[in-house]
């Protein structure tokens, strides 16, 4: 049977619909405020209001998905809260926004201190790769809401950025010809799971473990990276032209940027989990759209900044390379295959 994210309950095409309607509700907000005038709305990785003194504040939301399904499946609680903080942190700092508070979200079928704390250990953890402070959040018991056997969460948080015009990146600027720097992921990072498990968890169990990879659920629970500290660096001491967090969507992600066309073609070799998945039936197509395939951060700029970019990401420990580049046909194109 081939699987694909639609067959497993998430169908991208009407969640773009969804997202577009959406978009033209919140907007009829966007003058309500007079001192804050609204300088990029909703669309890219990040809203951006200018705030009296002329600088701009971005702000961006975001949960881990039903990764908290195999937390809850594996008992194990304290590397989820660094998926959260990754996954707003790394969105935005798309816009060459410096993160510099964050608040959490936890609702819970039942209140349980010893979860709750192990959950809090991995947002403070992400904290402090973020260099940024959490500066309160908020816990619901919600039974009727939050459903399942024993006990059950639901995790997501919200990020304040600040950035000067002048280091503002939303990938106008983008050129044939620029390269494009793809630095390494962890893993599945926080999206897919609705595809990875139901590939997965079709033939294995969570606790089995396979060669390569070791047991699946640790595997799968592999926390997200976090670009926050390289990525600033690099807007600080490099030209670049575009910044794209690779999470739903995959490289499909990259057209928000700008539409022209990204020739990926030297991905790293992709994380032993994501191979799993693939083996299960689901297409190399499919799998570009859904997951990050190796690479959880790209970094658009021109050729010259190739090498002090990959440089910067070295000494952060982080592995990167050129994994393609800016074409003039518009479109998503990875190994020669049209993915958006």
């Amino acid at each position: 049977m081939v699987l694909t994210y639609k067959k497993a309950g998430v169908d991208i095409s009407k969640i773009k619909q969804s997202q577009q309607a959406i978009g033209k509700l919140i907007a009829s907000t966007h003058k309500l405020q007079k001192k804050a005038k609204i300088a990029h709305g909703f669309g890219h990785y990040a809203g951006i209001v200018e705030i009296p003194g002329g600088k701009l504040l971005a702000t961006h939301t975001d949960g881990v998905g039903t990764k908290v399904i195999i937390a809850n499946m594996m008992k194990k609680y304290n590397t989820i809260g660094i998926d959260c903080v990754a996954m707003n942190v790394n969105d935005v700092i798309c816009i060459g926004a410096t993160p510099i508070s964050f608040v959490d979200y936890i609702a819970a079928n039942k209140n349980d201190a010893t979860i709750f704390k192990k959950i809090v250990e991995g947002l403070v953890t992400g904290a402090k790769k973020s260099s940024m402070p959490i500066v309160g959040g908020e816990t619901a018991i919600m039974p009727d809401v939050i459903d399942g056997k024993g006990f059950a969460f639901d995790l997501a948080g919200m990020v304040v950025g600040l950035v000067d015009k002048k280091d503002l990146v939303l990938g106008n600027k983008i050129n044939v010809g620029d390269v494009i720097v793809g630095a390494n992921s962890t893993g599945i990072h926080s999206n897919g799971y609705s595809l990875a498990r139901k590939a997965i968890l079709g033939k294995y169990s969570i606790k089995d473990k396979v060669k390569g990879i070791g047991t699946i659920g640790n595997a799968l629970l592999a926390p997200t990276e976090i670009y926050t500290n390289p990525v600033l660096e690099i807007i600080q001491k490099c030209k670049v032209n575009g910044l794209a967090h690779i999470t739903g969507g995959a490289f499909t992600k990259l057209l928000r940027l700008k539409k022209i066309g990204y020739e990926i073609e030297s991905l790293p070799k992709i994380p032993p989990i994501m191979g799993l998945v693939e083996e299960q039936g689901v297409k190399l197509e499919e799998m570009y759209k859904t997951f990050n395939m190796g690479v959880g951060f790209c970094v658009i700029a021109p050729k010259e900044q190739a090498v002090r970019i990959k440089s910067i990401f070295k000494k952060h420990k982080i592995q990167s390379q050129e994994i393609g580049k800016i074409i003039p046909k518009k479109g998503v194109f990875v190994n020669s295959i049209k993915i958006a």
